[in-house]
């Protein structure tokens, strides 16, 4: 087979260029694949989708206002609409680095809606019946397209998955917090002897913790129903009959079921990309806090012979190909590296977002990779997390009451009646003479029934 045989000739404004004879991708797209040849990764599945909702609601609002013909319309909408299905993603071929503000991935998404739609209508593949950008491109800009579906992806990935899986996260640490509120066990500040606390309680902060992230969640999604659809290049709606901006909109509503809405200022749209920013953000709280929550449940399933060893944690592999029979906590270790990478993307998306000028952003594409592939390993690391490990974990009541017995913390209930240089001076001595706090009242003579009640656990609870 010959070069003509694996090729055909596709034109642009810069002339003639060999396409892959069985792409549904044209010109403009190989250009990019030939410029671009980066780091082999291209936008996500999520965004893909949101390119093609856009298309097709943007056809069904073109032919709503008669701009379109209902024969091309409607071949268009059913292009895009196996595009939303997943049916060409091995067309979008565009490296994730590419020309700014995603020129090159809106006409990848132009070119295979317009040739698949022409297929449809039973014109050859490179016939051009329709165009990509007179017909599929209609009313839109890459400018307000791009930055929408940036927002479309994220919110529908979040209030699909991620949300989703914290909340399946939350309830099973508050189921967690429930079953292990009868134990008791020594609490540590700066790693050292504190005062008693209950597993449970500890349990329950975290519970608490993923509780109020995803609200904050909630409220970041909120900026991302914000689409500046219609805005056109740089937000003067330019080419675009003012009834198109509210049938669009309403479009994505109902193929989302989310309320998309127009933005009270569309330029501030147009200019920032401050919606995915905020969420970043919270991402990366979110990434702060379950690294807190991985780290602790680590700190407290060590040993299981020379650590605290208060948990114990479901085992899901072997940990060493050196030492037999070692067990790692792989799943809290896997959490925290995901973590780790999403805030270095939260500086990524927050170094792109003062990378804009003027009147749009060019940093968008890597934004929107950034942005969806946080979300993604964030959905898919929670997810893990509470199906592989929080799940599956236990108390170790005997190791938990052998520590808080021997904590040092416990002399804290000595103060009120020995005063603190005393109760100090006590657990001095229980640390220098490794005894506990029991045995010195006793030699001291200061062994009472009331100091004995004061150093119950549960009088500090």
């Amino acid at each position: 087979m010959n070069h003509y045989d694996q090729y055909r000739i596709e034109k642009d404004t810069l002339g003639e260029i060999s396409v892959p004879i069985t792409a549904y991708y044209g010109a403009q797209t190989q250009r990019a694949v030939n410029n671009f040849q980066i780091s082999g990764i291209r936008l996500p599945r999520s965004f893909i989708r949101a390119q093609g909702i856009i298309k097709a609601a943007a056809a069904a609002a073109n032919m709503e206002l008669g701009l379109l013909s209902g024969d091309i319309g409607k071949v268009v909408i059913e292009a895009a609409e196996e595009v939303i299905a997943g049916k060409w993603d091995a067309h979008f071929v565009v490296d994730i680095y590419q020309a700014g503000a995603g020129t090159s991935q809106n006409m990848n998404v132009n070119e295979v809606i317009a040739n698949r739609a022409a297929e449809i209508s039973g014109a050859p593949l490179s016939s051009h019946p329709i165009h990509p950008n007179d017909h599929v491109n209609m009313s839109q800009s890459t400018n307000d397209t791009f930055h929408a579906a940036i927002n479309i992806a994220a919110a529908e990935n979040i209030v699909h998955r991620l949300l989703p899986a914290l909340t399946n996260l939350q309830q099973e640490l508050d189921q967690k917090a429930a079953v292990l509120m009868p134990i008791l066990k020594s609490g540590r500040t700066h790693l050292h002897d504190a005062v008693p606390i209950r597993l449970g309680q500890e349990f329950s902060g975290y519970g608490e913790t993923i509780h109020t992230t995803s609200r904050h969640l909630e409220q970041a999604t909120d900026a991302l129903y914000e689409i500046g659809l219609g805005g056109n290049a740089i937000g003067t709606k330019n080419n675009v009959n003012p009834a198109y901006i509210p049938k669009i909109i309403d479009e994505v509503r109902d193929r989302t079921g989310l309320p998309f809405r127009q933005p009270v200022n569309i330029f501030q749209f147009m200019q920032n990309t401050a919606a995915p920013i905020r969420t970043m953000l919270v991402l990366k709280e979110l990434a702060v806090h379950l690294i807190k929550i991985t780290s602790d449940l680590r700190l407290l399933s060590s040993g299981p012979r020379t650590g605290l060893a208060e948990i114990i944690l479901p085992p899901v592999q072997p940990g060493s190909t050196i030492m037999p029979g070692k067990i790692n906590p792989a799943i809290l270790e896997m959490t925290h590296m995901v973590c780790c990478q999403v805030i270095g993307y939260e500086a990524a998306v927050a170094t792109a977002g003062i990378s804009g000028q003027l009147e749009i952003n060019v940093m968008m594409p890597v934004v929107a990779y950034t942005l969806l592939q946080s979300i993604d390993i964030l959905a898919n690391a929670v997810a893990t997390l509470t199906a592989k490990c929080i799940n599956g974990i236990e108390a170790n009541e005997h190791i938990c009451r052998h520590w808080m017995e021997a904590s040092l913390g416990l002399v804290t209930g000595l103060s009120p009646i020995l005063g603190y240089d005393l109760a100090s001076t006590i657990g001095k001595l229980a640390d220098e003479q490794n005894k506990t706090i029991k045995q010195i009242l006793q030699e001291k003579g200061l062994f009472t029934v009331e100091t004995e009640k004061a150093l119950h656990p549960e009088e500090m609870l």
